[in-house]
C-alpha cells in the first residue's frame, strides 16, 4: 500500500463499537480488503498520532439482496478492531 489514507477508509460507528471505544479503548475501522494487520497498525499510529497495543480483523462476506426479480450481492468489506494503548485516545 503507498498511502496511509487508503488503507483506512472509514470509522464504524454502531451501537456495539460506541461501547467497545468507551468501555476498552478500541475503535473500529472499514479497512482495504488487501491490508493486512502490520499495515493497519502503521497506518493508524501515523494518522492519528497514538500507540496501537493489537489489531483484530473480520472479513464480511457479502449477503444477497433481492430487488424484484433482480439478485445481487453486497459489497464485502473488511473491518479493524484496533485497541490503543494506555493514555492513547481517538475522537471521532
Amino acid at each position: 500500500m503507498n498511502n496511509y489514507r487508503d488503507i483506512i477508509k472509514a470509522p464504524i460507528v454502531t451501537e456495539k463499537s460506541a461501547k467497545l471505544a468507551q468501555e476498552g479503548n478500541t475503535i473500529t475501522f472499514s479497512v482495504d480488503t488487501k491490508a493486512n494487520k502490520t499495515e493497519i497498525k502503521q497506518a493508524v499510529e501515523k494518522l492519528f498520532n497514538v500507540k496501537v497495543e493489537s489489531v483484530n480483523t473480520v472479513n464480511v462476506r457479502p449477503k444477497k439482496k433481492r430487488v424484484g426479480r433482480y439478485v445481487g450481492k453486497t459489497n464485502k468489506v473488511k473491518k479493524a478492531i484496533v485497541k490503543l494503548s494506555e493514555g492513547s485516545s481517538i475522537e471521532l
